[in-house]
């Protein structure tokens, strides 16, 4: 599913297509601004938005073997929340038995 998508599921359920399309864009940028200030952005039942630090570190670069030096860094991480993980195991179980 992408934003056009999920534009289009909130659309049904509120009827209008201008007001399912702002709702997803304040809720993409509030996440953003909150997560790049460094708040944690919590939403029971589906998951947390953290900002997550990569510290500096050395790596290879795997076609010649040579060692790199790989910056620090900071990004978005999203942990799933328990009933998210529940739901996408259970969906993960009838897929597999279907097969």
């Amino acid at each position: 599913m992408n934003k056009r998508e999920l534009v289009d599921a909130i659309a049904d359920r509120v009827g209008d297509r201008k007001t399912a399309t702002e709702a997803v864009n304040a809720i993409i940028e509030a996440i953003q601004h909150a997560v790049s200030s460094g708040e944690k952005v919590s939403i029971t039942g589906f998951g947390a938005f953290e900002m997550a630090h990569k510290p500096a570190r050395q790596a290879r670069n795997p076609s010649t073997g040579e060692p790199i030096k790989v910056s620090e860094s900071w990004g978005p991480k999203f942990r799933p929340g328990a009933d998210f993980k529940d739901q996408v195991n259970a969906a993960g179980k009838k897929a597999s038995k279907k097969k």
